[in-house]
Formats: C-alpha cells, sequence, structure tokens
C-alpha cells in the first residue's frame, strides 16, 4: 500500500504523523511511504532521515494526498485540504467531529473512509492513541496555567508554588482521566494546592491513594465547583466523552465567580469546550478574557511540544497504521473491534453512533456502510 504523510498545516501545529523510525518499519513491511518535504522540520525531523528510512520526500501535499490510499496525520483536514479527498481514501488522524460538522459534512461529501484516532480502542477498552496526546494536553496545562498567571501575562500574579508565609496557588481540576490526573500531578509538583474533582466516587478513591498529598479530591456537582472555582487561581477543564462533545460543567454564573486574573485553561475544547464561555484559539493567539478570567482554549495543544508528541504519536498509531495497509479493510475491522469503534465516516455515512448523535445525523453500521 502507499501510505501519505503530508505536512500539517494547522496553525503552529508541531507535530508529524510518523517518525523517521516509523516509515522505516513500513517500508520494511514492503510499503511504499510518501511524505511531503518539511513535514518533520518542526519535530526536528529533517528530509534526509525521511529518505535514509527508505520513504520517499515529495514536494507537495496534493502529490500525497492523490498517490497515496491511506493518508496519515494528526490534526483533523483543514479548509484547503479537503479538495483531496475522494471516494474510498483511508484517513487516520484526530478528528472530533462532533465538535467540526464543517470536516463531517466534507469526510460525508468525499466518501472518504475515516478513522478518528479519538475513537480507537485497544482490547482492554482504553483509547492507545489519544492516551498519550491526553497526558501531554494535561501536564502542559498545569505549565500553561502557571505562565499566565503572571502579572505581564494578565494574571493574578500568583506565584505557582507560594514563599515562607506566602500561600501557594489553588488549582481546580475538573475532570480525573488521564487529562485531569496528569495536570493535577504537575501542579502537585509545582507545589501548588491541587483539588480534583469528578463524579466518579472510586476513581476519586483511586486519586487520592497515588496523587501527592497537595491534591484532595471532590465530588463534582454545579454547586461545589462554583465554591471552588470562587477560591481558585488556575481552573483546568479535563472532561472526555470520547467521540462526544463536552459536557458543558463550567457555567458564565460559575466564571463570574472566579477572581479577576485567574485563569481557566479549557483542555476539553477540541471537543467544543467545557465552559460555556470557551471557543476555540490557537497557539498564535492563545487567550482572551471573559469576565475578568483569562481563557486558554487552545485547540492542539500538544502541538506545541512537537517532537515529544511527534514521538508518542507515532509510537500510538503506527500499529494501526500497520493494521489498515494489509489491504483487507473488512477483515481488519472483523478481527478488531477497537478499529470498527474508530471508524467514524465510511462513503459517505457516519458509522460511529456518539458523533451522529451529537451531530444529529443518521447512523449506519460499518457493514452497511463498507
Amino acid at each position: 500500500m502507499i501510505i501519505g504523510v503530508p505536512k500539517e498545516i494547522k496553525n503552529s501545529e508541531c507535530r508529524v504523523a510518523l517518525t523517521p523510525g516509523a516509515a522505516a518499519t513500513l517500508v520494511a513491511y514492503g510499503h511504499k511511504v510518501l511524505v511531503e518535504a518539511g513535514s518533520g522540520n518542526l519535530a526536528r525531523f529533517p528530509d534526509a532521515q525521511y529518505k535514509k528510512s527508505g520513504a520517499v520526500v515529495v514536494k507537495s501535499a496534493k502529490e500525497v494526498w492523490q498517490k497515496s490510499d491511506l493518508v496519515v496525520k494528526v490534526k483533523e483536514p483543514q479548509p484547503s485540504e479537503t479538495k483531496f479527498l475522494h471516494k474510498d481514501k483511508l484517513l487516520l488522524c484526530f478528528l472530533h467531529l462532533a465538535a467540526e460538522p464543517a470536516v463531517t459534512r466534507a469526510l460525508m461529501k468525499s466518501g472518504t473512509i475515516a478513522f478518528a484516532c479519538e475513537t480507537i480502542r485497544d482490547n482492554k477498552g482504553r483509547l492507545p492513541i489519544l492516551e498519550p496526546m491526553s497526558e501531554i494536553a494535561g501536564r502542559m496545562a498545569a505549565i500553561v496555567g502557571a505562565y499566565y498567571l503572571s502579572t505581564p501575562r494578565g494574571g493574578r500574579g500568583v506565584l505557582v508554588s507560594g514563599l515562607p508565609g506566602v500561600l501557594p496557588a489553588r488549582y481546580v481540576v475538573v475532570g480525573g482521566g488521564s487529562v485531569g490526573e496528569n495536570a493535577a500531578r504537575i501542579a502537585a509538583g509545582m507545589e501548588a494546592q491541587v483539588i480534583v474533582a469528578d463524579k466518579d466516587a472510586s476513581r476519586l478513591r483511586l486519586l487520592d491513594e497515588i496523587l501527592p498529598e497537595n491534591v484532595s479530591t471532590l465530588a463534582s456537582s454545579p454547586s461545589s465547583l462554583e465554591e471552588a472555582f470562587s477560591q481558585a487561581d488556575v481552573v483546568i477543564g479535563a472532561v472526555l466523552v470520547p467521540g462526544a462533545k463536552a459536557p458543558k460543567l463550567i457555567t458564565r454564573k460559575m466564571i463570574k465567580k472566579m477572581r479577576p486574573g485567574s485563569v481557566l485553561v479549557d483542555v476539553c475544547i477540541d471537543q467544543g469546550g467545557i465552559s460555556e464561555t470557551s471557543r476555540p484559539t490557537t497557539h498564535s493567539n492563545p487567550t482572551y478574557f471573559v469576565d475578568g478570567v483569562l481563557h486558554y482554549c487552545v485547540t492542539n495543544m500538544p502541538g506545541a511540544y512537537g517532537r515529544t508528541a511527534t514521538l508518542a504519536y507515532a509510537n500510538a498509531i503506527l500499529p494501526y497504521v500497520t493494521r489498515l495497509a494489509q489491504g483487507n479493510l473488512k477483515e481488519a475491522l472483523r478481527q478488531d473491534a477497537g478499529l470498527v469503534s474508530g471508524l467514524n465516516v465510511c462513503r459517505g455515512k457516519v458509522t460511529n453512533q456518539i458523533v451522529a448523535d451529537a451531530l444529529k445525523l443518521p447512523f449506519q453500521s460499518w457493514t452497511q456502510a463498507l
């Protein structure tokens, strides 16, 4: 099979879908890998390394898209890329379709067979491609919050660790999954006082056992969140419902209760955002204020750490690229229910129930669509 890797063109996206090492593995299996020139530059993987791996470096994205059977990306197709979509093209990347109706329509119109990395599950029910990106986003969220607390950035001027005689910053992390756990761990490591809120009592009990002593847990409810936010310096939104829109757990009323210069980092923004006041931003223009609260809502947070995120992404995605490249798609889907969960759009039909429900579109099983 011919596998194509176009350069990512989303704002300040520094990742690339495959490392030279991953490309070499695919070439060793007998596949041809096309890589757009310069794709790996921001992740510090120059074209020469791809050539050495056996990949073919081509000049344009158009050539990659047109000549490839399977296109492997990081982020969803951007408006300038949708013209390259066509019937039966295989696409594997993050899609976040519940928050991207225009991308969904483009995929359906084109007849592309599109797999979303954020809904692929392994045989234990976990999200093996999303998880490492969630870990990066969670850790990054704690750091971003600390950075924007500084007075020159518009924050409250609170040093996260505090000092002898001066209290540390207070973080509230909404959601105790992978993002939330990682955010809490890093914030605690910076010596903040941290609260992790979640509805799952068993998860809170586990977090209470494994996280440092300066992390407390809180049963999540509108009233408990509102009270915690009123004393918070940083709030991190970290709730995931795979494939669905993020629940709006943070209301405008809660934002108004927060202190001027406090920071909201909405990691859920890829799926529409956890706050009523959240809207997508970019790495080049990452923040805005609502009611005195600084909002950071960048839709591709891990893209800021191009090399680390690329290595983690390529490690996670390679087994699925290999599976899809074997050529018998129906057999691959029959053998792997987790891969079925990743199939979001197929030949004009939405084949993921959660996505279909979120966008109020008809659902069709993959066996009917393919």
